[in-house]
């Protein structure tokens, strides 16, 4: 019934350039690029890097200078990206860009935003990615802080998770029928890569400690983790007691699991690490691809930890066409990551889609009218939970959009039971249907014949049965856009598998990139989900702007396994050309030295600090005593006595606070920042200077200081966010409202058990 668009076509038509030599600038022209856009980047000498020429391929970049300044002239977006300089020089690529033309939106990046005390400060990937308090949290707890710094994660994601938000924002931006033109969106990278962690985020404002790196338990082993194989590792996640139980079959039943103490999964935690050492030894003789199967076929959640080389030759990610070819300067034709979603249209509208497709009015509903957000007049019904789902809804309700979020009383969303609702829930409405009764599922086709974009994160299948399948939504609202999101996408022989977002990171090799080299991989934090959520809402932005110029809905099927590869250009074409496949780095570069963190005065305080020219290695002796004499040294010489410059550097810092440290390091012209927990980011002047940490309402009545969003747009985001909704709180509102129901016809849906 639907036809597959294998090139995207969603932004045609549109102009972006990209001005300024940061990676992540290059990341958020990629996403528009893939969508359909015509991306010109302007030159900034020799990009070799593979990351660099995946994000790069499919973009135009003139020789001639004088081209940029007429491309900036019809630019409907120009990106800007100065790092690792500061909000200086990025003001002179803005300024240069309003000159050309005043009315394109203006995404900036930079490390630390255009504003607020910290604006100047230098930072690259290092810097940057500490600065947000992720080098704390990325691998999860240890057993010695002291002996095991925070670390960064591996791969350039600080501008891969800078370039998504980015892309998230702006499109955003450009996808209602609101003008934006002549805006501004500045994003800072410390703000995008801290919002990968709400969660945390949001524990101070309720009176909580931050999370001791010093593992305390068994460290969420119980929920998900990773055990040996005969050929490596597999990630499995029997987090549920059906789960367990079923996992324990899969193991042959050993009599130890009738054992008093696993008998729950409190237990489990208690004596978890008897219990893994118990796994480990059934686990480490067979292969991790019998493992995974057997696991999933018992329907327990569980990956192997993929090698570059099994991802590259998966029959799903080829089923779906994922990897693009490109032409690589010294070795032909190579395999990279292309866009983490497919675009579904009925195949009677594409038959019948005109070469230049005409602007049509809403087919089903008048349009509200447009306010200030972008997304106003837009309304979405939210069947997601968890964290990728709420995290994308959260951004489209952020700008306007009416968000209806649907739960059912018997299986609410675990979001409720920690912080996360309170963030991922504002501004939203809640209602709460059971899908399995006739009835609720005549409201939800009802709800959508007055929606314009429906989000869904469950399993394979499951929506065609409960008779909310794409076909079936159309039929209610035909030009509805619908995103579902799973774990390796709707197609492909592997389409069914349960998955969850710990056990993507696992399975497509980034858990075992990130951490120490010599280390044994780990599951660490929840990094996929947020990513997710923010390429998740970049589709949708997308697909309703095609939506506007053509008419047509789409099914937008969205899978987290490519989304999180398509942040990992580098380990997979590294692997096409030498073979190798790549281990944890820690904090260390190969391209710059010094390069690392160092501790300072208190318990666990650090500071990161990168060297990335010879000009930062000459203002960084001047600094510290012990490297006095050291200035003429080049890159390979600092590499060589990295040792003894590391000593001389952590001499120097651990008689100072990683704040006083920060300050002589910036000042001197040393890209540098300390490696803060959630409590020094909720107090830090530079971030409540930016209106990070905005007052929000909460259900309970109180206003509290609760993480923004990962940029800063006033003039787009909603002035005063409404709290979360508690859990079928809004359900009457909604009827009445939107669907014009009587009170006495939403009370006897509620005595059939329609309304839980």
């Amino acid at each position: 019934m639907t036809s597959d668009t294998a090139k995207l076509d969603l932004l045609s038509g549109l102009s972006v350039v990209e001005l300024g030599p940061g990676l992540a600038g290059a990341v958020c022209g990629r996403s528009f690029a893939e969508a359909g856009a015509d991306v010109v980047r302007q030159s900034a000498g020799a990009e070799t890097d593979n990351a660099w020429l995946a994000v790069n391929d499919g973009k135009r970049r003139p020789a001639d200078p004088a081209e940029i300044d007429r491309r900036l002239r019809s630019a409907n977006l120009v990106i800007v990206d100065a790092t690792p300089a500061g909000a200086n020089a990025a003001q002179v690529l803005i300024d240069r860009a309003r000159v050309e033309n005043p009315d394109a939106l203006i995404v900036s990046i930079t490390p630390f935003g255009l504003t607020g005390p910290n604006a100047g400060f230098k930072g690259g990937d290092l810097v940057s990615f500490h600065a947000s308090g992720m080098g704390r949290l990325l691998t999860g707890q240890v057993e010695d802080p002291e002996s095991e710094p925070p670390v960064r994660a591996a791969g350039n994601q600080s501008a891969f998770i800078a370039g998504a938000t980015a892309a998230c924002a702006s499109m955003l931006a450009l996808a209602g029928e609101t003008s934006c033109r002549g805006a501004l969106i500045d994003v800072s990278t410390q703000e995008a890569l801290a919002c990968m962690a709400v969660r945390e985020l949001a524990a101070p404002a309720y009176g909580k400690p931050s999370q001791s790196r010093r593992r305390d338990g068994d460290g969420g082993g119980s929920t998900v983790t990773i055990i040996p194989a005969s050929d490596g590792f597999v990630a499995i996640s029997p987090r549920e007691e059906r789960q367990w139980r079923a996992w324990l079959g899969v193991m042959g039943d050993p009599d130890w699991g009738a054992e008093e103490r696993f008998a729950t999964k409190a237990a489990r935690a208690e004596h978890w690490d008897a219990l893994h050492k118990l796994i480990s030894e059934w686990s480490a003789t067979r292969p991790k691809q019998w493992i995974y199967e057997a696991g999933q076929d018992a329907h327990v959640p569980s990956f192997p930890l993929a090698t570059p080389g099994d991802l590259l030759s998966s029959p799903q990610l080829l089923h779906r066409r994922f990897f693009t070819t490109f032409e690589h300067p010294e070795a032909g034709p190579i395999s990279r990551p292309g866009a983490p979603y497919r675009v579904h249209r009925p195949a009677v509208m594409n038959a019948h889609q005109s070469e230049t497709p005409t602007p049509q009015s809403n087919p089903v509903v008048d349009r509200p009218t447009p306010g200030i957000n972008p997304l106003s007049g837009v309304r979405v019904l939210d069947l997601s939970w968890v964290i990728a789902g709420p995290t994308c809804t959260r951004y489209l309700a952020a700008l306007g959009a009416e968000v209806i979020k649907v739960e059912t009383a018997g299986r609410p969303d675990p979001g409720r039971a920690s912080e996360l609702h309170a963030v991922l829930g504002q501004s939203k409405l809640g209602i709460s249907l059971d899908l399995k009764r006739p009835e609720a599922l005549d409201i939800a086709h009802r709800l959508v014949s007055q929606s314009d974009v429906v989000v869904e994160n469950f399993a394979t299948g499951v929506l065609e049965r409960l008779g909310l399948g794409y076909e079936a939504l159309c039929e209610s609202r035909p030009d509805i856009v619908l995103l579902s999101a799973s774990g390796l996408g709707r197609t492909g022989p592997d389409a069914g598998r349960v998955a969850y977002g710990t056990l993507i990171q696992c399975y497509t090799g980034f858990a075992a990139l990130n951490g120490y080299p010599g280390a044994p991989p780990r599951v660490g934090w929840a990094w996929a989900d947020p990513l997710c959520g923010l390429l998740m809402a970049f589709a949708i932005g997308a697909s309703l702007r095609d939506r506007y110029r053509t008419g047509q809905g789409a099914h937008i099927d969205f899978s987290m396994v490519e989304a999180i590869l398509a942040t990992m250009p580098g380990p997979l074409i590294e692997h096409q050309l030498t073979g190798a496949t790549p281990g944890p780095m820690g904090n260390d570069d190969a391209r710059m030295s010094p390069h690392g963190v160092y501790p300072c005065i208190g318990d666990d305080e650090w500071i990161a600090l990168a060297a990335a020219t010879d000009a930062e290695w000459a203002a960084l002796c001047r600094v510290v005593p012990g490297l006095k004499g050291r200035e003429p040294a080049g890159l390979k010489e600092r590499r060589r006595d990295s040792a003894q410059i590391d000593a001389a550097i952590a001499a120097w810092s651990t008689g100072r606070s990683a704040h006083d440290a920060t300050l002589a390091l910036q000042l001197a012209g040393v890209s540098a920042a300390a490696s803060p927990d959630s409590s020094a980011l909720f107090t830090d002047l530079h971030l409540r200077a930016r209106g990070f940490y905005r007052p929000a309402p909460c259900s309970d009545g109180s206003i509290r200081l609760l993480p923004g969003l990962p940029w800063r747009w006033p003039e787009g985001e909603r002035k005063e966010p409404t709290p979360a909704p508690a859990l079928g709180g809004d359900t009457d509102m909604v009827l009445a409202k939107v669907l014009g129901m009587s009170a006495a016809e939403i009370a006897s849906l509620r005595e059939s058990g329609a309304l839980t």
